[in-house]
């Protein structure tokens, strides 16, 4: 295989991580038949590495193991083009094992493959879709560390620092850029549909195309992240997934769209009604009672829970209705063959693998339960807000939550809850030992 490639010619190979970013090595040509066949050895402990990558003592992967190897194996057959790349590169995208050989089933890769395999042993296959927020930012946010909007590069030049959603004019001044992330989501197989212009200054996004492979739905959502971030630096633009990157705009949502079918190819979210199958009713009472515990998959950051305000299109309460939008749980309207559910909690700055994960898990526990949802709303949820059940709204309520969960250890097991908790843990404790300039300003 390496033979095909000569000189230069480098790879990617990378695992996610639990807070989703991307771990791994830089492999030259001569190595690309090794790492396909064999895969490549990283530290078990770099799954449950803290957001800054240091590794978190108390999650039991790092002195207790003698900080051991798992083995991480490509997931495609064949490198992928990185298109963006100044020099020759591909990338492969991989998930851990054991040294046995077994899943190593911290790697969010392997909880959601684990999770879809429990819909198969009942006879169903989810069917899934994301839809990913971001913003465009100026070239220079990134080492400012401080967001501002794009200037346009076609057409008139303007920066743009109000609100258009739904503009057209505002992705006509940008189009090379989007004809670009077009022709490299096609070079990688990441099955981008439609690009809106969304409610905040260079917000945008992105819709993929359903697929009944959940987990190639995931990997599409990290591939479309790393692969807009490198298309935007060669614009001279940044780009961030943040939750909220401006405390007055609109923040980053990444919802999720699915259904199920049976073995006969048929929608079982199906009887023929608008209201839908009581597969779909059992489906959303799970969604909705083990909301408040996966929170914090939803909303893994500091940042995350600046989403979460009244009138904000993010959910404060464990919510549904049918096309209602001010809801966590919507049944869009849509034609009864295509009947399905969206979740709406979720910010872009979630692990996609974990998303997926504890929302089809907790489908599956209501499905499994045969559990009965509440009356669904109808008009404004916020309005309602004193008859629902609140969402954590603070980092370390929804850690506690998280931690004290039956369903997190039934559904994605001991060793994750134990791993991601600590994670999550060692952040809040850095984060609060951080004086913030407000802090400053408020009492020096």
């Amino acid at each position: 295989m390496s033979d095909m490639y000569e000189g230069n010619h480098e790879f990617d190979l990378f695992i996610t991580d639990l807070n989703g970013n991307l771990r791994g090595k830089r492999i030259p040509a001569n190595g690309l038949k090794s790492v396909m066949t064999q895969g490549v050895k990283l530290p078990q402990s770099v799954i449950g590495f803290d957001h800054w990558g240091d590794d978190v003592l108390e999650n039991g992967l790092v002195f207790e193991t003698g900080d051991s190897d798992g083995i991480c194996k490509a997931v495609h057959p064949e490198p992928i083009p990185v298109p963006w790349a100044e020099s020759e590169r591909d990338q492969i995208l991989a998930m851990m094992y054991n040294a046995d050989g077994s899943p190593f089933y911290p790697d969010p890769r392997q909880l959601l493959t684990r999770i879809v395999g429990r819909f198969k042993a009942l006879g169903f296959t989810p069917v899934v879709a994301t839809e990913l927020e971001f913003y465009l930012l100026d070239g220079e946010s990134e080492a400012k560390r401080v967001p501002s909007p794009p200037v346009i590069t076609e057409g008139n030049g303007v920066r743009l620092n109000k609100t258009d959603c739904y503009s057209i004019e505002e992705m006509d001044g940008l189009e090379s850029f989007f004809t670009e992330v077009r022709r490299a989501c096609d070079i990688q197989g990441v099955p981008a549909d439609t690009i809106i212009s969304e409610l905040g200054p260079g917000q945008f996004e992105i819709n993929m195309k359903h697929t009944n492979d959940a987990v190639q739905a995931a990997d599409h959502a990290i591939m479309f992240k790393r692969l807009v971030k490198g298309v935007a630096r060669q614009y001279d633009f940044g780009t961030s997934f943040m939750a909220k990157p401006y405390a007055d705009k609109s923040g980053n949502g990444l919802h999720v769209h699915f259904s199920l079918l049976d073995e006969q190819g048929n929608n079982v979210f199906n009887n023929g009604t608008e209201e839908g199958s009581p597969l779909l009713q059992h489906a959303v009472a799970g969604l909705l009672n083990n909301m408040a515990e996966s929170m914090l998959v939803f909303a893994p950051h500091l940042n995350s829970y600046r989403r979460f305000q009244n009138g904000a299109h993010a959910p404060t309460f464990a919510s549904w209705g049918y096309e209602n939008r001010t809801v966590a749980v919507r049944i869009p309207e849509s034609e009864n063959i295509a009947r399905r559910i969206e979740h709406r909690v979720s910010g872009a700055d979630a692990n996609p693998y974990l998303v997926l994960a504890a929302v089809l898990g907790a489908a599956l526990n209501g499905i499994e339960g045969k559990m009965t949802p509440p009356k669904p709303i109808e008009g404004d949820a916020y309005s309602t807000s004193n008859e629902l059940d609140l969402l954590p709204n603070r980092w370390d309520l929804a850690t506690t939550s998280f931690q004290k969960s039956d369903f997190m250890r039934d559904y994605l097991g001991e060793e994750f809850v134990r791993v991601y908790g600590a994670t999550k843990e060692q952040e809040q404790e850095k984060m609060h030992s951080r004086i913030s300039n407000v802090e400053y300003e408020a009492y020096l």
